[in-house]
């Protein structure tokens, strides 16, 4: 079964990082390309991400992680979508992630690491091929 109607998308600020410039730019630019967005805000827990893509249905969810500690926010989540067999959202994110840790994050099934200065064009259309089309 595809996507009905507009992409839906959770942006979230895990953990203690007070910084979310960049998530509310995701934000804009994924709700001027005529997707649903959801911004959490700062502050906000694995568990309380999960649960609020849950309760809107979400496709996707988008961290933005400028703290350093990506590997526990992002390991935690995709842990809270598989005991809650939401596994069908997608998990994307951007920040300050090293290069070496994209890959193993990669392997525990995010779906894709925006690094920073990735144009917001490119994560729009990443989202629309990847969320977007998924399969029947």
């Amino acid at each position: 079964m595809g996507v009905s109607g507009p992409i839906r998308v959770v942006i979230a600020k895990p953990g203690l990082d007070g910084h979310d410039r960049g998530a509310k730019v995701i934000a804009r630019a994924l709700r001027d390309a005529g997707m649903e967005v959801i911004y959490t805000g700062l502050h906000q827990t694995p568990e309380q991400i999960v649960d609020t893509a849950i309760q809107e249905d979400a496709d996707a969810i988008g961290l933005s992680i400028l703290s350093g500690a990506h590997n526990t926010l992002f390991t935690k989540v995709l842990e809270l979508l598989r005991e809650r067999e939401a596994e069908d959202i997608k998990v994307f994110g951007g920040g300050i992630i090293p290069e070496d840790d994209i890959a193993p994050l990669k392997a525990q099934g995010v779906a894709e690491i925006f690094t920073p200065g990735a144009p917001t064009g490119d994560v729009v259309e990443w989202v629309r091929s990847h969320v977007g089309s998924v399969a029947a």
